[in-house]
């Protein structure tokens, strides 16, 4: 359907809550067709990526494990796109033990919260 939306399963390390919510966030912007949100939007649009994003924590967390990860690089593991989008090169190595995320937050295994940062105006292309 949207050739833009990266597969996440079976990436390694494991697709991060961040990368869920932006292909999230995509799947919503395609389907409504909604590229600016508004004040008339944003409430419902928050409200679907939030919805969508946790389907698609369970759904990964249900598949059984893929013989191969995706030929495809995430956007958001590219150094080029994390630096055009202010953000710190995608560490490989850090611990990436599966999160939560909650009202806005991002409540891991080690007890901390962590702020999820997602640009609204920027589209990331595969």
């Amino acid at each position: 359907m949207c050739r833009n939306i990266t597969t996440l399963r079976g990436l390694e390390p494991a697709a991060t809550d961040e990368e869920i919510v932006a292909a999230a966030r995509q799947f919503v912007r395609k389907v409504t067709g909604v590229q600016s949100v508004s004040a008339a939007t944003a409430e419902p649009l928050d409200r679907a990526v939030d919805e969508i994003a946790a389907i698609v924590t369970r759904l990964l967390d249900e598949l059984p494990e893929r013989r191969r990860p995706p030929a495809t690089v995430p956007p958001l593991r590219r150094p080029e796109v994390r630096a055009r989008l202010g953000m710190p090169p995608f560490d490989e190595d850090a611990d990436h033990a599966h999160a939560h995320d909650h009202d806005g937050h991002v409540h891991d295994h080690d007890g901390h919260d962590h702020d999820v940062h997602v640009h609204e105006h920027d589209h990331v292309h595969a």
